[in-house]
């Protein structure tokens, strides 16, 4: 059995932070750092990204398992969860499906419905940066740069980068498997699961991922959920609104 790969900080009830596609603990270590004085904080690289092994096989029931091994591997119980996008998915179906592990549950900027896949261009751009020719940080960011304009999204995408030998850059995801497996990222919470504990729901106010009128399907699941909404922040709200992200969190449990 393999076990996603994690840094833990701190002492204390476990808090365990699962982050979105494409991502890795290392970008929740600010707001790490500030959880570690009250939680002992577990920033895990799911399947296929950061440190995390490499999979063909790439879905939530996976993930879901992927985390329920590494709690049972490191003796916790009682734990608070925290989820980012594609790790909200995760934490919610892990909520549901083993309520009895969690006590309360924080789903940042992603709800239970169905997404359409909307991440082809991030992919199509990841798939033409051919490591023999882009074979400095410059040469990735200027390929990518012409078909993600966005600076912002470029920076994120970047942190993937590393020196897989002397003079060879590879990317810390498995492009394949995301590439592959793109549809499952958007996938709905099955119906008629319910998880009764204390859930905070964390919105972007300036994000789409979760409407006004989502309530319903929110609380259908999650009957004890509240929805916060996070000023000046799309869907990175973490990194565009710290503070007030940090706030409501530490408010919450």
């Amino acid at each position: 059995m393999q076990i996603l790969h994690s840094k833990i900080l701190g002492n204390g009830q476990p808090l365990l932070i699962l982050h979105g596609y494409f991502g890795n603990g290392d970008n929740w270590k600010t707001i790490a750092n500030h959880l570690s004085n009250s939680y002992q904080v577990h920033l895990i690289d799911q399947r296929n990204h950061g440190r995390s092994f490499h999979s063909d096989e790439f879905d939530y029931e996976l993930m879901m398992e992927d985390l329920s091994n590494y709690i049972t591997h490191h003796q916790l119980e009682n734990v608070h969860l925290l989820g980012h996008s594609m790790g909200g998915k995760t934490v919610m179906l892990f909520a549901v499906e083993y309520p009895e592990l969690v006590d309360k549950l924080i789903v940042a900027d992603i709800s239970p419905r169905m997404y359409p896949p909307h991440h082809d261009d991030i992919l199509r751009a990841l798939n033409s940066i051919d490591f023999s020719v882009q074979n400095t940080r410059k040469l990735v960011d200027e390929k990518l740069s012409a078909l993600i304009p966005e600076f912002g999204v470029r920076q994120f995408l970047m942190k993937n980068i590393y020196w897989r030998e002397k003079g060879i850059l590879d990317f810390r995801f498995n492009l394949e498997s995301l590439t592959e497996n793109n549809d499952e990222v958007g996938v709905a919470l099955p119906s008629f699961t319910v998880f009764e504990g204390e859930t905070l729901f964390l919105k972007g106010e300036n994000s789409g991922y979760i409407s006004a009128n989502e309530e319903p399907i929110i609380k259908a699941h999650f009957p004890n959920a509240k929805i916060i909404s996070i000023k000046n922040a799309g869907h990175w709200l973490h990194a565009e609104n710290p503070k007030d992200f940090l706030e409501a969190i530490v408010e919450f449990l």
